[in-house]
This record gives structure tokens, sequence and C-alpha cells, in this order.
């Protein structure tokens, strides 16, 4: 258990789950799955020879959107420090969540987010799966009027604001400033049709937060991540940059 003081609070998967997860990313016939579902682009992104390295897996992309990242940072710095004050006054627990997400080629990794709910939500996960408005049963989780969520994190969640500390993981490149959402569960719960979207960096924002958010199911998210794997560039990632505060600001989706 996390102390007091601490800034993280570290995801809630015991020893056993971690080694269990350990098997799935070495698992032969997992790892085939998915190196098959990786080759749904191949082309330059400059040149448009086939083999080439695409817009999305480009030093390019990755060097400039890291910068970029960094700026973002420092800029908004003061709007940061005021959050994680908010948070540490209003509950108990630490500033920071970090979940284990699935990122390029079903890799995990610790995703940085401000914490929006009680201090012992992941272990409270499982017993309101009944309200998961995907289904019981759905591999995606997501809860309407989630009694989990903080009077901050109520607010930090309906303005995205929560989400800002993903600029780190954008640092250290385990993600893009645009790309899929990275999923809370792992690549061996995707269906062979998901696979294609771990062929590229999951992203802090895509097609899918300007297309309806958190309204749209599992499914129709993997539609809209293969047609941004499909339609990639430069351009396209302005374009959804430029889009995407304007979507947050009006709420679209937000829960």
């Amino acid at each position: 258990m996390n102390a007091p003081g601490n800034s993280f609070q570290q995801p809630s998967f015991a020893k056993d789950s971690q080694y269990r997860l350990k098997e799935k990313r070495t698992d032969p016939s997992q790892r085939e799955k998915i190196e098959n579902a990786l080759w749904v682009h191949n082309h330059g992104w400059l040149s448009g020879r086939q083999g080439g390295r695409p817009w999305t897996l480009s030093r390019t992309k990755r060097v400039s959107e890291a910068l970029a990242a960094l700026l973002l940072l420092f800029l908004l710095s003061p709007l940061l420090l005021g959050i994680a004050l908010l948070i540490r006054l209003g509950s108990q627990g630490p500033v920071l969540f970090v979940q284990q997400r699935t990122g390029f080629r079903g890799r995990r990794f610790g995703m940085f987010k401000f914490r929006s709910m009680v201090a012992d939500a992941e272990a409270l996960k499982e017993s309101l799966r009944h309200l998961n408005k995907h289904g019981p049963d759905a591999i995606d989780f997501k809860i309407d009027a989630d009694p989990r969520v903080t009077p901050i994190g109520h607010w930090l969640r309906r303005t995205s604001l929560d989400e800002l500390p993903n600029l780190i993981n954008v640092v250290r490149g385990e993600m893009r400033l645009v790309g899929p959402r990275p999923t809370s569960f792992n690549a061996s719960r995707y269906h062979p049709h998901h696979l294609g979207r771990l062929s590229i960096y999951p992203g802090m924002t895509g097609l899918w937060q300007i297309s309806g958010r958190s309204d749209v199911d599992f499914d129709d998210r993997v539609e809209l991540d293969m047609t941004y794997i499909r339609r990639q560039g430069p351009l396209l990632d302005l374009w959804i940059l430029l889009k995407t505060p304007i979507e947050v600001f009006h709420g679209h989706g937000a829960s």
C-alpha cells in the first residue's frame, strides 16, 4: 500500500496477475496473431514506396511529438500544479494514477493520469461490472455516473484534464499525441479483427475522440482506428489535434 505522501498510485496487480500477463505476452500463438496483424500499412510516408516507414512509425512523428509534449508540459505547468493541489485537497490518495495499458505490438506500459477516482477504485471494479454500459461481459468497461469518481474527478473527466499527464508517456516514447487510445485490457482479449490497431503506437487523441469519444463502442473504435491507420499522415494528425479541443470544450461523449 502506498504511503499517504506518495505522488503516484501503482496499478493494483498482484504478482500472480503480473506473471499471467507476462505469459500472455510470450505466448507464441498470441505473438503470431499480432505479427500477422501488423502488416496493415507498409508504405513510406514520404516516398510512397512499398516497404518504407509509414508516418505513424516514423522518427519525424516520434521526435516532433515528443518535443511538442515537452513544450506543453512546460506551458501548462501552472495548470498541472493547480490540478494536483485540488486532487490532494479533495480526497485521500496520490495525485497521479499509473494504470497498465496495452500499446504498440501488444506491449504493456504504465500510463500516467490524474487520479479522478477513489484510491481503491481498481479493487472495486469487479463488484461494479454489472453496471458496465457495454454489458457485463464486454471487454470494454465504462459506467455512467461511476460511484468511484470523486467530485474533482467528475470535472477532470468532463474536461479531459485527467489525461494531461499522458504527455509524460509521449515524451518517454510509449505513446504519441495522435493514435488509437490504449486499452486497459491486454492483447490476449482482443478479437483477431481488433489486432490491427496494435500496429502503431497509441495516442492521446484520435478519430475516436473527435467522432463521439466514450459514446462509441469498442468495435466502432477499432473501425475508426483502422481508418486512421489507412489514411495516416501529418495533415490528418494536424486536423485531429486542432479539432480535439473543440470536442473537449463541447464535452461530446465525456463521462
